[in-house]
């Protein structure tokens, strides 16, 4: 929000340096985000007050005029075509006129320039049709004030001759960044309650001595509320024989530097009034409304509030036709919807040039419904960042009469005596209770009940002391309060702007608000602290983490939200084959269609990412660690909530290089996936034979190439080759070679494997030799090794496989596997007769358990 602080000054005295009163805004929670200082950039010796003496025709020039102006160390002579100038020309008594005076060598924005934004520009002395012109008479435009540039600025009659515009017209501009529980604070006069809380200030508000006694604005319309609900009143005032124009200069002004554009008289006094006092309004062109209702038969308007009727549609002030549900409340007549309720209005009966009379609104409406409704409709304005977070419905009124009174006196108005108030769902006073013992223990410092009750008063938070907590006040405004038994309570009642006091702790924020958090002084805790208990399932993802990133892939973090027709296209199956509802969480509320039900598989996820940057890079080495989520695993309530890992791997296997590669440009296979999950259970401690791939035959997710993991026997993810087809569907090139894999997490985690026992080192010389066997095509290697190890029992310590031939003399449908073999003992040297004797055993295993030959 922009403060601008000579409007906030007309409501509270600023006592403190600039700097220092937003440093106290900011501690206070009201973070002073930038100081905007409005003409910083002029010069304070070129641009000046300046005084008109004398104004005469340019004698070469019909629409020019030489200007005899006082700055105050002198006097220039300035040609200028200004037409507020002009029509003084010749005059001999002139009137007090105040100027922005620029001296030669200021630097002014160049008004006439097309450019966004506009440059600036160094004045020089001049020649204008043969007449010297030492200086300008400076627009709004030419100071950056505005875009206003039909005539020079003129100041006020007081303006002192000679002052330094930065002086004079120079303005602080507070951006206060707001949280949602500060909303009283999205007005000038909430600012203002506030440095006057936090700095004893005296306080101004506006007087209000609008009357609106008396019936006849019943004469006019009525107003009925059919969603009390979520509208807790509505006020409408007549306001007759308007005159639309431009307001008045300094509202101009105060609204220009609070961030809002000037329109017209009235619509610039209800957004003055918004910024006021926090209450939006919106003005209706009363003369539409009655011919709206002439046309449905009915002698006067009937404002209805309600929610929108399925199928109806309306016209914002946008210009955009936009269609509603029966979710968002309107404002209607007896034609259909003339306003989004706290959002927007209609354009069929918005204020124009040739409005006469008005139909002034104010009212109150349910926060969380208007924040839904400006969702839905994506249409967030000034109004509804207020509405959406609670307007006090005694506002109403205050503000309806402050803007009725301004249009009065600004549009030429008459207020019509009476107000169409409907008032079904009243404000409720707000009593909170609180303690000392309570206050200490949210704050960690003593304070007293009175100088509890002392500082909530500054907040116009009225206080008294009881004895004990009355018998009546159990509930919402306890809720969270600890006292000592005896202990006196305070008995706290909210004023009526703050809807945000509803339970204790609220009531100790605000005396640490008020005292200061930096004079919170630092206390250690008086307990010990509670034993740390190591998270098995943290401190394996972080290994995880550690491993994969050690083996140069990149960790991602994937939305967990997607669709349900991207699961299909992982599946190969028929989009839409069976009913989301049944297969997924489903969003009520998605943000968009590509995120509304909770993903069942990382490799959606995985796929949608590489989808994504793959014509950033075809080379791609990424993992995630996320969740899935299984309905039908849950417990009925909820759903399983798996942890699963993912990995990915497509392009080259080495990175570009200016060094040549004497492997080429190797794609990444299948064996590099298998290998980043041998490395990883290896790092994790997982005994080598708990680990087992299984080729698949067939799997609609994958090409040929493809794999179960088991561990410990059991099936926990696999790994594999995407079908082109997948590929396809995924926006991915049908050429490109996707590796996936996918595990669960759980059978990672056993904190056991990290205390492995060591193994002895044998001490005396191993005996290497190979042996090669040739098997049937369909044996794997794995069952080979197990036959080995079975036979080889202790003695045998290690197995490398080395080769794989197939061709002559090897027969067709059969394979060689060539493994080198390491024997050791830790008793002694292996002989060669024990030796052989081991060798033969081997060969005989090999050949009864997968019918293996030794190769010869």
């Amino acid at each position: 929000m922009l403060v601008p602080l000579s409007w906030l000054k007309e409501y509270v005295d600023l006592i403190l340096p600039v700097e220092k009163l937003a440093d106290r805004l900011s501690l206070a929670g009201m973070e002073v985000e930038e100081i905007k200082r409005q003409g910083d950039w002029w010069d304070p010796a070129a641009l000046l007050v300046g005084q008109v003496l004398a104004v005469k025709q340019h004698p070469d020039a019909d629409r020019l005029t030489l200007v005899k102006v006082d700055y105050g160390a002198g006097t220039e002579q300035v040609v200028t075509g200004a037409p507020n100038i002009f029509a003084y020309k010749d005059v001999e008594q002139l009137p007090v006129l105040k100027v922005a005076f620029a001296r030669n060598g200021a630097v002014l924005i160049d008004a006439h320039s097309e450019q966004v934004p506009r440059p600036k520009k160094k004045l020089k002395a001049s020649k204008i049709r043969g007449i010297p012109s030492n200086g300008m008479l400076c627009s709004e435009r030419e100071l950056g004030l505005s875009e206003e540039h039909e005539g020079i600025l003129l100041l006020p009659e007081d303006a002192p001759v000679g002052m330094s515009l930065r002086d004079y017209l120079g303005n602080e501009v507070f951006e206060i960044g707001l949280t949602p529980d500060m909303a009283r604070c999205l007005s000038m006069i909430g600012m203002a309650r506030e440095v006057r809380a936090l700095t004893n200030a005296a306080l101004h508000l506006p007087l209000d001595e609008t009357v609106i006694s008396g019936g006849e604005a019943a004469n006019y319309a009525r107003v009925e509320i059919a969603n009390p609900e979520l509208c807790n009143r509505y006020i409408g005032l007549i306001i007759k024989d308007v005159t639309i124009g431009p307001a008045p200069k300094w509202m101009q002004e105060h609204l220009t530097l609070a961030g809002m554009r000037p329109i017209n008289n009235v619509v610039d006094i209800t957004n003055y009034v918004m910024l006021e006092w926090g209450q939006p309004l919106h003005a209706f062109d009363y003369d539409q409304l009655q011919a709206r209702a002439t046309r449905a038969g009915q002698p006067l308007p009937v404002i209805t509030v309600r929610v929108a009727r399925a199928g109806e549609k309306m016209t914002t002030l946008d210009a955009v036709e936009r269609e509603l549900d029966e979710s968002m409340l309107m404002i209607t007549d007896a034609l259909g919807s003339i306003a989004v309720a706290g959002v927007m209005g209609g354009s069929e009966t918005e204020v124009s040039a040739q409005t006469r009379t008005i139909l002034l609104e104010a009212a109150t409406f349910d926060n969380i419904n208007n924040r839904r409704t400006s969702q839905r409709l994506k249409l967030h304005s000034e109004a509804s960042q207020r509405f959406s977070r609670g307007i006090p419905a005694q506002l109403n009124p205050l503000a309806a009469r402050r803007a009725a009174q301004l249009m009065v006196e600004y549009a030429g108005g008459t207020l019509v005596p009476g107000a169409l108030d409907t008032y079904p769902v009243p404000q409720t006073r707000r009593v909170v209770y609180t303690t000392a013992s309570n206050v200490y223990r949210l704050l960690g410092m003593e304070v007293s009940l009175e100088t509890i009750a002392e500082n909530l008063l500054r907040l116009d938070i009225t206080s008294e002391v009881l004895s004990e907590l009355p018998a009546d006040a159990q509930g919402a405004p306890v809720f969270g309060l600890q006292s000592a038994p005896g202990e006196a309570v305070l008995r706290c009642v909210a004023p009526w702007h703050r809807l945000d006091i509803q339970v204790p702790a609220d009531l100790a924020e605000e005396v640490a608000r008020i005292i200061g958090y930096e004079d919170i002084a630092t206390t250690l805790m008086s307990d010990a602290l509670p034993p740390a208990h190591i998270n098995d399932f943290q401190r394996v993802e972080e290994q995880i983490r550690d491993i994969l990133t050690g083996c140069g892939l990149l960790e991602t973090i994937n939305y967990a939200l997607t669709t349900p027709e991207n699961h299909d296209k992982l599946a190969r199956a028929e989009l839409g084959s069976a009913e989301a509802s049944e297969r997924f969480i489903t969003l009520l509320n998605p943000l968009n269609v590509n995120r509304r039900v909770m993903r069942r598989s990382l490799l959606v996820s995985a796929l949608e990412n590489a989808a994504s940057n793959y014509r950033y890079s075809p080379r791609l080495a990424n993992f995630e660690l996320g969740r899935v989520y299984l309905p039908e695993k849950g417990d009925g309530k909820l759903p399983l909530e798996e942890r699963r890992l993912s990995i990915l791997l497509t392009g080259q296997r080495r990175l570009p290089s200016v060094h040549a590669d004497p492997a080429g440009a190797e794609p990444y296979d299948f064996f590099d996936l298998k290998g980043v999950l041998e490395e990883l259970c290896a790092r994790l401690g997982l005994p080598s034979n708990s680990v087992e791939y299984v080729a698949q035959s067939s799997h609609p997710t994958f090409a040929s190439t493809s794999a179960e993991i088991r561990i410990h026997g059991a099936t926990q993810g696999v790994l594999g080759e995407i079908h082109p087809l997948i590929l396809q569907a995924f926006a991915l090139p049908a050429e490109a070679r996707v590796y996936v894999a996918d595990l669960a997490i759980a059978p990672l985690v056993k904190s056991g494997w990290q205390l492995q026992p060591m193994k002895p080192i044998s001490i005396y010389q191993p005996v290497v030799e190979d042996l090669a066997f040739v098997v049937g095509e369909e044996v794997p290697s794995a069952d080979v090794q197990t036959a080995m190890r079975q036979a080889g029992g202790t003695l045998l310590s290690t197995i490398e496989l080395f080769d794989i031939y197939r061709g002559q003399p090897i027969p067709e449908g059969h394979k060689s596997l060539a493994y080198k073999l390491t024997y050791e003992s830790l008793e002694g040297n292996l002989s060669e007769t024990r030796v052989q004797d081991l060798r033969n055993r081997i060969i005989r295993r090999v050949a009864s358990s997968v019918g293996g030959a030794l190769r010869e």
